[in-house]
């Protein structure tokens, strides 16, 4: 898929600037995980990993198939003051690079919906997660009130930017991920859609 990567990444810092903090503290209280290996899937820029970090002992990976997402989180961890922690990994969630059983927590915001394998990528991700670990893959934006504001910018760059986010994570889509997971041999999960967004919670039972 061709990407304006500086084009994205001045939308992620600028106009979705607020949810990573708020997801980040979603994430840290819905699964309780804050020490361990993290891997941030489809990172971009880095921002929801470096939040997370940011708030918990997590060691955290960067993870991005585009080199330039990758210099741009480089640099972003940098900044961040992380480097003791966090690191970029540049890879393919299709054919993730970890052994198996040995992530306690993968999440994603947002790049599931462009994942060309859905099954395969999240049979991959349960093949990674360690025993305890758990998931928070999928998109959002922290609260309705932070959901109505983004909105309402990225109407006025694109028309059809409303649809989209209701055809990926509408209510409808609960059907199709569960179908995904099914193809991908995984029974231990939620579908989360307490805050605004649709947060797909993968479990492995503690060893």
């Amino acid at each position: 898929m061709e990407m304006n990567v500086a084009e994205f990444d001045k939308v992620a810092k600028e106009t979705f600037a607020p949810v990573y903090p708020v997801i980040a503290k979603q994430i840290k209280q819905k699964t309780k995980i804050m020490e361990g290996t993290c891997v941030d899937l489809g990172c971009g820029g880095g921002y929801l990993g470096l939040a997370l970090a940011q708030i918990t002992n997590l060691t955290v990976h960067l993870f991005d198939l585009l080199p330039e997402m990758q210099a741009i989180a480089k640099k972003n961890i940098k900044e961040y003051g992380l480097a003791d922690r966090v690191t970029t990994i540049l890879g393919d969630v299709h054919e993730l690079p970890f052994a198996d059983r040995s992530i306690d927590l993968l999440i994603s915001r947002g790049s599931i919906f462009f994942w060309e394998d859905q099954a395969k990528a999240l049979q991959e991700i349960y093949r990674v997660l360690a025993p305890g670990g758990k998931t928070f893959i999928g998109g959002g934006f922290g609260t309705p009130e932070l959901k109505a504001k983004i909105t309402q910018k990225m109407k006025q760059q694109d028309n059809s930017w409303n649809s989209n986010i209701k055809n990926r994570i509408g209510k409808a889509s609960d059907e199709h991920f569960c179908s995904m997971l099914a193809q991908a041999g995984v029974t231990n999960f939620t579908i989360d859609r307490s805050d605004a967004g649709m947060w797909i919670i993968m479990r492995r039972e503690a060893a």
